[in-house]
């Protein structure tokens, strides 16, 4: 018998006794809030969009980066209850990747527009990605995921930024602007993918 036939021939019961499949949220073991946690570290467009938009509200300067500081959890937690009230079954892959690419490519191109542009940025990104959060989030567990979705954002914006509004040598400037570039580069090539699908 060919390899292949064996392998087929074990896999078949293991997919005819699968379990249903549970979308997008990950599930810890820890609680909903850690679920919460977890969910924002692992899904790279929300990751990506938080460290984009940490390092161009730091780029920016300290004071529009505690305005941007306070918005992005806020924004994200309205969005997300948003969500969760109006659940969709679209991923709005397109418009997420789309806001952390612009976001790092606003890093790379070392971009200073006022505070309050900086800080609409923010707030509609955080709208839309804690929109598609609060869409997956299972019925009854929304609000503890949701504080530990905008926990989550906050404290890594929250170091991020302070890490790049401390910067003051020219070479460092530079590596934020290459990891600006890195992000921009990621959006691109999932607009590619998405695209050819």
């Amino acid at each position: 018998m060919k390899p292949r036939r064996v392998a087929a021939l074990f896999a078949a019961p293991a997919l005819l006794l699968a379990g249903p499949a549970h979308a997008h949220l990950v599930e810890t073991g820890f609680g909903a809030f850690y679920d919460g946690l977890a969910h924002v570290a692992l899904t790279p467009s929300d990751l990506l969009l938080i460290v984009g938009l940490a390092l161009f509200a730091g780029q920016c300067g300290a004071r529009t980066a505690r305005f941007a500081l306070f918005a992005l959890p806020l924004a994200w937690f309205v969005g997300g209850l948003l969500g969760a009230a109006f659940p969709t079954d679209a991923s709005l892959a397109v418009l997420t990747t789309l806001s952390f690419g612009v976001a790092g490519a606003l890093v790379a191109l070392n971009a200073r527009p006022p505070n309050g542009a900086v800080v609409a940025f923010v707030l509609v990104a955080g709208l839309l990605h804690g929109f598609v959060n609060g869409s997956t989030i299972v019925v009854g567990a929304s609000s503890l995921a949701l504080a530990g979705a905008t926990t989550a954002t906050f404290c890594l914006f929250a170091i991020l930024t302070a890490q790049v509004t401390a910067l003051s040598a020219g070479w460092t400037r530079i590596a934020v602007r290459v990891g600006g570039s890195w992000i921009a580069a990621a959006g691109l090539l999932m607009l590619g993918w998405l695209a050819r699908g």
